[in-house]
């Protein structure tokens, strides 16, 4: 496990600033970023005086999902490994759909899968016009669960019951018309424009902001209970496991069609 596959920094202004750190696999996570998200939030949480958070990928893309071969490795262990792994990536977009500061997401490249449901989970999106969306769980027999409630919240139900289902690509573009991101500039002007944000945010009161932010969500569907949680991570890892899981894990590794495709 990489200890430098998530990077975090704060600045004096108490703006902090996490990277996806894998850019030699697009980002793509597996273990070693959910865990590290899940650091990187409580060493936020633990430090006073943080204000904002920008969210960044490494290199050319954001975040291409999960990492197919670190899929194929936990599919194959016990339903109980399976479940874990299931739970600590729910419970890393939870606790970012829940953290108590502004969030901004700054999209560049790809940003496939459960890149979708980072984003959706973050207050603030700006995706750089190169930028390219995907649900696409289910052309590998996989399944998103963990991740539709944000993402029900970011673009609806409606929009959700297309693009999961079709797994089709869309650009930065159709993704504002959807509402997945707020805002789309020139890649080269997509650093500057999460500063200006930052800038916004920072005129604000932290604790008016947050209580806002809290208050949002009480009304929003990405805030499942307990036993709604437990249920989506059992059918996300229940999925991983199965037979047509398999199969889309095998034609991924072949480069081939999975059986089921026209």
């Amino acid at each position: 496990m990489s200890k430098d596959a998530v990077l975090h920094d704060i600045d004096a202004r108490g703006v902090a600033t996490v990277t996806l750190n894998r850019p030699e696999v697009n980002n793509a996570y597996d273990e070693s970023v959910i865990q590290g998200l899940l650091d990187a939030m409580d060493a936020l949480g633990a430090r006073g005086g943080v204000r904002a958070v920008v969210l960044r990928g490494a290199g050319k893309h954001f975040q291409a999902g999960a990492d197919l071969k670190w899929i194929r490795r936990v599919a194959a262990q016990s339903a109980e490994e399976n479940e874990r792994a299931s739970r600590a990536t729910a419970e890393a977009v939870r606790r970012l759909n829940e953290l108590p500061l502004p969030t901004i997401a700054l999209v560049q490249g790809g940003c496939f899968g459960g890149g979708t449901g980072i984003v959706a989970a973050c207050d603030v999106v700006v995706a750089a016009d190169n930028a390219m969306f995907s649900i696409a769980e289910t052309r590998w027999g996989l399944m998103a669960g963990i991740i539709l409630p944000q993402l029900a919240d970011a673009i609806g139900a409606r929009q959700v019951r297309r693009y999961a289902l079709t797994g089709e690509r869309f650009g930065a573009e159709e993704a504002r018309r959807i509402g997945l991101v707020h805002e789309v500039v020139p890649l080269a002007g997509l650093e500057a424009a999460g500063a200006r944000l930052v800038g916004q945010l920072l005129q604000n009161a932290p604790e008016a902001n947050a209580e806002t932010k809290r208050v949002a969500l009480e009304f929003a569907w990405g805030s499942v209970d307990e036993s709604v949680f437990d249920r989506l991570v059992g059918q996300h890892a229940a999925k991983r496991r199965s037979s047509e899981a398999a199969e889309g894990l095998a034609s991924f590794a072949e480069k081939r069609p999975a059986r089921w495709a026209a």
